[in-house]
């Protein structure tokens, strides 16, 4: 007999930048539910990842002069990481970069295009970078775009169109009379009210950036990210490639999304499958914001909270706790510290670790570990009993619902009132008269059998806890079992303290060790704030103030430069000199040989800043001995001074070739491969420009705003 599938995803999160709490929330929401319904004995698909292309990427990865795979390996090595440390069990990671997702998403391009729903035509519109989204003049709020609030760009090109608006009248019938697709409600309302103001086709293919799936039926475009991202829920479960798996797993039972990509997922994504004649996702569940003390997480507030470190400090399962429990799924939720360590303090030490360790320490005491089952002969013992068979149920009726916090209050329900009936037997007492031995086993026992109902329960919760509780019942996984989760069903137990499960925070010490990050958090924040008054003080002065001393040389011809060969190397060694403060010894191969280079720029690059890199040099420049003669530089590094007197070197680091797109958005396809080795014979700086000027093609690559070129 086969089992009933279950598929869960997460989005694909974007790896611009550094993990927050924000992505532990909706992945840790996941991962119970995914845990649920494989207690419940079906078989789950779970699947999580990353959506790595687009323009914002590329930004990034020229910013740290890198590429934009090597940009994304790093943060997705985070993400993992931190599932990791959560204990998350997905199924499946899917990264877009990945080869498997290409052939995904140029098949279904292909087939839309194919029967006519994709068209090209110029387009002229206003991107938000951040969000990878256009918007029209009349949805933006302040002149900013509407989901993030950050400024956008006017963007002109040619684009592929998908026609989103033939779906329209489709999609919101669909969302009217399937009233559990879009979930809360307040989703599905939200969505209504948009697509009622009238769906634009959805430009989905870009050519002002490379960082992307090649389009297959033009190949000077890339996929738009969103339509790229949105098919890694077909990837993971072989569309195209393992038809079973894909039959067995599709549609999916849920998308659990944040709620600002909502529209995507219950709006673009049904249109897509639609046009591929693809069934619908059963359900897209919007949850809410994360806030910390009450305040939006932003970097320029300093309140962004790194989930790693929280682990670190608190154990994984405290945090899982605290965000299942506190959070009311759908709604925003707040995070503080105060507020996590209260949790921690009166649920999981009070109420869960101290109900365990009272126990075992009972059991231990008065029948050297060993405790079997004895009938309960009192109402106290028959409520007890009643709650723990009905807890199941009741939190069956919850995660089946969505409603998590209430499947833990559930939970804590019968913790707290085995607390409570330890306090009613007092079982030190009972232990004082020998007569009272059967009874005394009796509550130990009914206590043990509440305790490993509760554990089997809390397992989707706290998967780290709950094997730990069994262990000190004297219990091995196995226990861990929903069709065990009844009173009565253990016979015995042979019980082995171990050590707390959550050890009490000394909420002194945490006041002070908070003061301490606030007076950090407040320094730093004010050295910010002078740093940032002295940039617009400089800026703000007029150029002729500038004390840098510039000296000029004589002015050259056009054919004296052209003699200039300039060569891309790669620096394989880098070391200070002890003879010179001034020099850095370089080792670089231009594609040829390797050949020494001593360069005056090691006031404003350390040896570890530039192995590895790949720059520019001049390598007909005659050897040169230097220092008494002990080294000959055999060139020179390819830098420029900056008008604040430092030093700037362009880092060469595009693996693909593909011409980078100008300010304007002008595109130049004959930029050639910038491999070390390749000549550069008329290359100069344009500082009209700011550009890097490749003379004999004509091309002008942009340099960006920290003055290095995004190559």
């Amino acid at each position: 007999m086969s089992k009933n599938s279950f598929y869960i995803t997460t989005p694909i999160y974007y790896p611009s930048d550094n993990l927050h709490i924000g992505h532990a929330y909706c992945t840790t929401i996941a991962d119970t539910v995914a845990r649920y319904h494989r207690a419940k004995g079906e078989d789950v698909f779970f699947l999580t990842g990353s959506d790595e292309h687009g323009l914002k990427i590329q930004r990034k990865g020229a910013e740290k002069g890198i590429t934009p795979i090597q940009y994304v390996d790093a943060i997705v090595a985070n993400f993992k990481k931190l599932w990791k440390m959560l204990n998350i069990s997905n199924n499946d990671f899917i990264r877009t970069s990945e080869e498997r997702h290409h052939k995904v998403v140029q098949a279904v391009l292909q087939k839309i295009y194919d029967q006519g729903d994709i068209y090209k035509k110029n387009y002229e519109g206003l991107y938000c970078v951040p969000c990878e989204s256009y918007w029209l003049e009349r949805q933006l709020v302040d002149g900013k775009c509407p989901d993030c609030g950050r400024p956008v760009e006017k963007m002109a090109e040619e684009s592929y169109f998908f026609k989103l608006s033939k779906y329209q009248d489709r999609i919101l019938e669909y969302i009217e009379t399937h009233p559990d697709f879009i979930q809360p409600v307040s989703r599905r309302n939200e969505m209504i009210n948009f697509i009622k103001q009238g769906l634009e086709d959805l430009c989905i293919t870009r050519t002002t950036f490379d960082w992307g799936i090649p389009v297959p039926f033009d190949p000077k475009h890339v996929v738009y990210v969103w339509f790229d991202a949105l098919l890694n829920y077909f990837t993971a479960i072989g569309y195209g490639t393992d038809e079973e798996k894909f039959k067995k797993f599709w549609p999916a039972n849920i998308h659990l999304v944040g709620k600002e990509i909502v529209r995507f997922h219950s709006i673009i994504w049904p249109i897509m499958l639609m046009a591929m004649g693809e069934e619908l996702p059963k359900q897209v569940y919007g949850h809410g914001w994360l806030v910390v003390d009450g305040d939006k997480m932003s970097k320029s507030k300093g309140n962004v909270i790194d989930p790693i470190a929280l682990i670190e400090e608190f154990g994984p399962d405290a945090i899982r706790y605290f965000l299942l429990r506190e959070i009311t799924l759908g709604s925003d939720g707040n995070f503080s510290r105060d507020a996590l360590i209260n949790r921690i303090n009166a649920d999981l030490a009070n109420d869960l670790g101290n109900l365990l360790s009272r126990t075992v320490a009972m059991c231990e005491k008065y029948f050297g570990g060993t405790v079997h089952k004895v009938a309960g002969t009192e109402a106290i013992d028959t409520e007890l009993e009643t709650m723990t068979n009905e807890l199941l149920g009741k939190v069956t009726a919850d995660m089946d619902n969505l409603t998590i916090p209430q499947a833990l209050m559930e939970i804590f329900a019968v913790i707290q009132r085995a607390n409570k009936y330890i306090d009613e037997t007092a079982p030190w007492a009972l232990a004082k008269d020998e007569a009272n031995k059967e009874r005394l086993e009796s509550v130990l026992y009914h206590l043990c059998e509440a305790l490993r109902v509760a554990g089997i329960l809390l397992n989707a919760y706290l998967p780290s806890t709950a094997p730990k509780m069994m262990e000190q019942l004297g219990l091995d996984a196995s226990a861990i079992d929903v069709e065990k989760a009844a009173y009565g069903a253990q016979e015995s137990y042979t019980v082995h303290k171990g050590e707390a499960l959550f050890p009490r925070i000394d909420v002194a010490k945490e006041i002070a060790h908070l003061k301490e990050e606030d007076e950090k958090r407040k320094a730093a924040a004010e050295a910010a704030k002078k740093a940032k008054e002295e940039v617009e003080k400089k800026a703000a002065a007029p150029a002729e103030e500038s004390n840098v001393d510039f000296t000029h040389e004589a002015e050259i011809s056009y054919d004296d430069f052209c003699k200039v060969e300039l060569r891309v190397a790669e620096v394989r060694a880098c070391e200070n000199l002890k003879e010179s403060k001034k020099l850095l010894h370089l080792t670089v191969f231009d594609g040829e040989r390797e050949r020494c280079i001593l360069s005056g720029i090691a006031k404003w690059f350390k040896p570890e800043d530039l192995i590895g890199k790949k720059l520019g040099i001049v390598c007909n420049l005659a050897p040169r001995p230097m220092m008494k003669g002990k080294y000959v530089s055999e060139g020179m590094i390819f830098a420029a001074d900056t008008a604040d007197g430092g030093c700037s070197i362009p880092f060469y680091s595009d693996p693909r070739g593909r011409a980078h797109p100008l300010s304007d958005g002008e595109q130049h396809d004959s930029f050639p491969r910038r491999e070390a080795g390749q000549n550069f014979r008329h290359t100069a700086v344009c500082g009209a420009a700011g550009h890097l000027l490749q003379c004999a093609v004509g091309l002008c690559v942009p340099l960006h705003q920290d003055g290095l070129p995004p190559l």
